[in-house]
């Protein structure tokens, strides 16, 4: 740093911009030129990103290098499902692809933090032997609304599952010598306006709910960078608050990696340099001159600057690229396959199984009908895309296990879906979701097939992704065409005594009550990754006894979603002839006056009966919880519970145990329960028993007090509860703590500007 000038701290801060494909680099000796597209501006690109080749294509950016004093530039992919790049290459006949792994939504309806950071171990691997030295990912914002277009990057509704799964997924990754960038810090929990919102929203619902699981993986994974986000929060642009990123997340959490804006967030360099937000991306010339004449006018200190600096050169020296890796462009694409159809049909959470429908017996001939049945999703849209080899079908799936699929049904979708593609407008902005292909009208074939058929499988697909939420009409709830499918297909098949499945191939929760009684069985897939279509059929066939469970709750009706009446907020007026782009939004502002009250916590508190259950998920055995026993009935330095499980049915499955604490609540306000703990069993043979052992600490057992800025463990009757969903509650036992526990004191900070008349349940 010492060797640095001003010039080369200025440009190491802010990344080589963005190259627009088709558009000409800047003329030599001119000064370089936004880039306008239609109202959205992109920053001028520095002319040196054009001199220097980068290194993998399709990555999202990259800092400068300082050949003199020997520091390379570091390459930057997006994630979070698998790594994006490009597939082709200039001057190179070779195809370059990347494993599209389960969304994280299906991960984490896993419950399991070792198969997820298997998953970590083959995706930083890739990524690793492709030149990257950081991913941006996982994302792990709150599932506050069902209706987020990028719910499918997200783990949870719940903290403690999404910091636990992005530990897990950080720590696989960073196994391999690479890093990850944990996002988007934070409360970004919408796409529409998503780079002007402003999320208002109290001191501790934002440390309770919002900034949790940023905390759980930062302390215990230490990712190597996160990223702020594109909304302001209590008036001000994450990315240009110091109380969150150098005072949170530096301070408090000791983070030691560097924190990176999201790609143009926030508006002012120089503010979000004093802030701590470290890097800039993609970066620009004028964002180096800006900072550069902000040190000459002493707005901002140099000691801040190296302080930024030194952030990013401690990384660069772990990077692959300062080490020399000669990295192969040969990941092992198949064994990595394998592990995403594995973690894939692991996740996957069985709704419903009335009269054991599921599985299905090998051989049997099948109907199969959806448009999604022969082209699944296997991850949404935006920078959660992965240009991967193939995804498998289901009826693809179904015909590897040895499955009759109807073939003139098959090939009717097949010819319709082509047809469909085929007269789909072209050159679609990539920011904007293509048009769903409304579902192929099967009636009039529905009779003979159940006829020849002996069960119906039926596939919904969703998807959503960037710049865009999904709407409650016709996509939280099923459309017309939709719901006349299962219906018909139901009562044809139901006529003849034979069972209906229907797959929810859906990166977003769905509503389920009006139609769930028409089907026999309901498998939940999400979206599943590559192998899509044989991780499906596992399930079905029974290969693999379905343990997921939702990570995410289900409701009855949207308007039951306590964020139903201020999301995505409202709209603000527009600065003088400022012109709405769908990429930038509008000035707007959200109120989360559900404070603390988010998914289960709402529901369980509130007595609102949900679809299904948070925690709730089915099997083809069955499993016995046994009694529950705790250390001690008094909490002094911490508390242990065991409890055996056992399975009490006929096949081989793994069972997911869930702690829940309900806490005194005299002082304030608190849930009626909220997870404290959870645990996925080996896989136990029928009789077979395991034992499970969950530690409470004091910080477990506190709630945030904003008017004393501090983590506080109240005194009082403490009860621990174990089920199999946060409605299945089986065993309780109780402990008692007498005094209360001071277990952590904070700096105020995220202060709202507005009073906010949060939800009470007093």
């Amino acid at each position: 740093m010492a060797a640095m000038t001003l010039q080369e701290k200025a440009k190491l801060v802010a990344g080589m911009g963005f190259k627009m494909p088709g558009m000409p680099p800047p003329v030599k000796g001119e000064k370089p030129k936004p880039i306008d597209l239609g109202g959205f501006i992109l920053p001028p690109t520095d002319p040196g990103a054009y001199d220097i080749p980068e290194k993998v294509p399709g990555a999202a950016g990259r800092t400068h290098a300082i050949p003199r004093l020997g520091i390379p530039s570091i390459t930057f992919s997006d994630g979070p499902a698998g790594l994006k790049i490009d597939p082709t290459r200039p001057n190179d006949k070779n195809t370059y692809y990347a494993t599209a792994f389960p969304v994280a939504t299906l991960l984490a309806s896993s419950w399991d933090t070792a198969l997820v950071k298997k998953v970590g171990a083959a995706f930083g691997n890739e990524a690793h032997e492709y030149g990257v030295d950081i991913v941006f990912a996982p994302a792990l914002n709150i599932h506050r609304n069902p209706l987020c277009g990028r719910n499918f990057e997200y783990y949870s509704e719940d903290p403690l599952i999404s910091g636990s799964m992005t530990a897990a997924m950080v720590k696989g990754i960073q196994s391999n010598g690479v890093g990850t960038s944990i996002k988007h810090f934070a409360a970004n929990n919408q796409e529409t306006n998503r780079m002007q919102v402003n999320t208002v929203a109290s001191e501790r619902a934002m440390r309770e709910i919002y900034l949790k699981g940023f905390e759980i993986a930062v302390k215990s994974a230490q990712p190597w960078t996160v990223m702020s986000s594109y909304n302001k929060i209590n008036g001000v642009y994450t990315s240009e608050r110091r109380d969150l990123l150098t005072g949170i997340l530096k301070e408090e959490w000791g983070f030691k990696g560097f924190v990176v804006t999201d790609f143009m967030g926030g508006r002012n360099a120089v503010a979000q340099m004093n802030a701590g937000n470290d890097w800039l991306l993609p970066g620009s010339p004028d964002q180096s001159d800006a900072i550069v004449a902000a040190v000459n006018a002493g707005t901002l200190s140099i000691s801040q600057l190296d302080a930024n600096v030194a952030r990013i050169l401690n990384i660069i020296l772990k990077t692959p690229v300062f080490k020399g890796y000669k990295y192969s462009n040969k990941p092992d694409l198949r064994a990595h396959a394998k592990v995403s159809r594995v973690a894939a049909s692991e996740s996957m959470v069985l709704l419903k199984n009335e009269g054991e429908a599921l599985p299905l017996a090998s051989g049997k001939r099948l109907a199969l009908f959806g448009n999604a049945s022969y082209d699944l999703i296997a991850g949404g849209t935006g920078s959660g895309t992965v240009n991967k080899a193939y995804t498998i079908s289901l009826l693809q799936g179904l015909n590897n296990a040895g499955y009759k699929v109807q073939k003139q049904l098959a090939n009717s979708y097949i010819d319709y879906l082509a047809d469909m593609k085929a007269k789909q407008p072209k050159n679609i902005p990539f920011f904007i979701i293509p048009p769903a292909i409304p579902e192929m009208d099967a009636t009039g074939t529905i009779s003979k097939d159940a006829d020849s058929s002996d069960a119906a499988v039926i596939t919904i697909g969703r998807n959503g992704g960037e710049w865009a939420d999904r709407k409650v009409e016709n996509d939280f709830t099923l459309t017309d065409a939709e719901k006349g499918l299962i219906k018909n297909v139901s009562n044809a098949f139901h006529a003849k005594g034979k069972k209906v499945v229907v797959i929810l191939n859906i990166g977003g929760v769905v509503e389920t009550v009006s139609w769930r009684d028409k089907a026999d069985a309901i498998l939940l897939a999400w979206q599943p990754g590559q192998e899509a279509g044989n991780a499906i059929t596992d399930v079905l066939s029974g290969k693999v006894n379905p343990s997921g469970k939702l990570a995410t709750t289900f409701p009855v009706n949207y308007q039951d979603v306590p964020s139903a009446n201020n999301f995505p907020g409202t709209d603000l007026p527009l600065p003088p002839e400022q012109i709405v782009n769908p990429m930038l939004g509008r000035p707007a502002e959200v109120n989360y006056q559900e404070g603390i009250y988010v998914g289960y916590r709402y529901y369980d508190s509130f007595n609102v009966k949900p679809a299904y259950e948070f925690g709730y998920g089915l099997s083809y055995t069955k499993f016995k919880v046994g009694d529950v026993e705790a250390s001690s009935p008094v909490f002094k330095n911490g508390i242990t519970i065991k409890v055996a499980i056992k399975n009490i049915g006929k096949v081989a499955g793994k069972e997911v145990v869930q702690l829940y604490l309900s806490a005194p609540s005299q002082i304030i306000d608190k849930p009626e329960q909220e997870l404290k703990g959870f645990a996925k069993t080996a896989l136990l043979a029928p009789g077979q028993s395991q034992i499970l052992v969950f530690k409470l600490s004091a910080a477990d057992l506190a709630s945030f007090y904003t008017d004393r800025s501090a983590w506080i463990a109240d005194a009082g009757d403490y009860k621990v509860k174990i089920g199999t969903s946060s409605r299945d509650i089986t065993k309780t036992v109780s402990f008692r703590l007498e005094k209360e526990i001071v277990t952590e004191k904070t700096h105020r900070s995220l202060t709202p500007e507005v009073a906010i008349d949060e939800l009470t349940d007093k």
